[in-house]
């Protein structure tokens, strides 16, 4: 099974080193850390993700522009809101979004 490849979004740089590090703590799942929508944009451009999660930092009109990027040039991506903040809490919200592509 190929790994699953997942872009977080977040503007607080402790929070993003966490969710990267629990994120990369699951077998196959392989997190890239991203702090602004510049960076997202190079990334999306550049790698194949499964799944975006939108982390704390994110306002609306980013959180705007990542959603039409992901549809214009990679339609098969879940994007999200990240809410959790535990390791629990967080694995669960991947999970089911990868339960939806």
């Amino acid at each position: 099974m190929a790994d699953v490849n997942i872009l977080v979004l977040a503007d607080h740089a402790e929070i993003l080193e966490t969710i990267i590090r629990l994120i990369n703590k699951n077998e196959g799942w392989r997190g890239t850390g991203v702090a602004g929508y510049d960076q997202a944009e190079e990334a999306l451009k550049t790698n194949k993700f499964d799944l975006v999660l939108l982390g704390v930092g994110v306002d609306d009109e980013a959180e705007a522009r990542i959603l039409r990027l992901c549809e214009s040039i990679a339609p098969q991506t879940v994007c999200m809101r990240h809410y959790g903040g535990g390791s629990g809490l967080l694995s669960s919200e991947i999970q089911h979004a990868l339960a939806q592509r």
